[in-house]
C-alpha cells in the first residue's frame, strides 16, 4: 500500500521513524514535507497535498492512505479534510484507528504527536493500516450523505421541518 505522509516541526521526529517502520512492514512512502525541522512552519500545505495524492491515488486505483501529524493533531486533521473525497479521522486510541476504517471508510488519520508515543503512534497506524472498510449498508448509506452534501450541498430532508 502507498502511504502519503505530512506532518508539522511537532511531528517531525515520528514522521521520519514512522517512514522506516512502514517501509519495513512493505509500504511505499511518499514524504509530503517538511524536510527539515523549521519551529514556525505551517502545516496546511503539507496536509493539503498529502491528502491530494492520497484523491488522486484512490482514484487511480491505487491503494493509498494518509497519515498527518501535528502537536495536536486537530488542524492537521482539519487541513485534510478540506480535500474532496478526504475522511480524515483523529486518532488518540487503537479503538479509533479501527473505527475510523471500519466505520468512516477513513483514507486519512490525523494524530497529536506531542500526545503519545512512538510505540503507541506505530499501533495506531498499523491498526488503520490493516483494519478494512466494514461495508455495512449503514456506513455506506452515511458516507454517501457526507459526499453528497461535498460534492452539491444536499442534506437529507430536516424531520423537525
Amino acid at each position: 500500500m502507498r502511504i502519503h505522509i505530512a506532518t508539522d516541526h511537532a511531528g517531525l521526529d515520528f514522521s521520519t521513524q514512522l517512514q522506516d517502520h512502514l517501509r519495513a512492514a512493505g509500504h511505499e512512502v511518499v514524504d509530503h514535507g517538511p524536510i527539515e525541522y523549521d519551529a514556525v512552519d505551517d502545516y496546511p500545505a503539507f496536509c493539503i497535498r498529502a491528502a491530494q495524492a492520497v484523491v488522486a491515488d484512490q482514484r487511480a486505483g491505487v491503494d493509498a492512505l494518509g497519515v498527518v501529524f501535528g502537536g495536536s493533531g486537530n488542524g492537521e486533521q482539519i487541513a485534510a479534510n478540506k480535500v474532496g473525497g478526504i475522511r480524515a479521522a483523529l486518532v488518540w486510541n487503537l479503538s479509533t484507528a479501527e473505527l475510523a476504517r471500519e466505520h468512516n471508510d477513513a483514507n486519512v488519520i490525523s494524530i497529536g504527536a506531542r500526545q503519545h508515543s512512538y510505540e503507541e503512534v506505530t499501533s495506531f497506524i498499523d491498526r488503520f493500516i490493516e483494519t478494512p472498510f466494514s461495508g455495512d449498508e449503514r456506513h455506506v448509506r452515511r458516507i454517501g450523505q457526507i459526499a453528497d452534501f461535498e460534492r452539491d450541498g444536499s442534506l437529507l430532508p430536516d424531520p423537525r421541518a
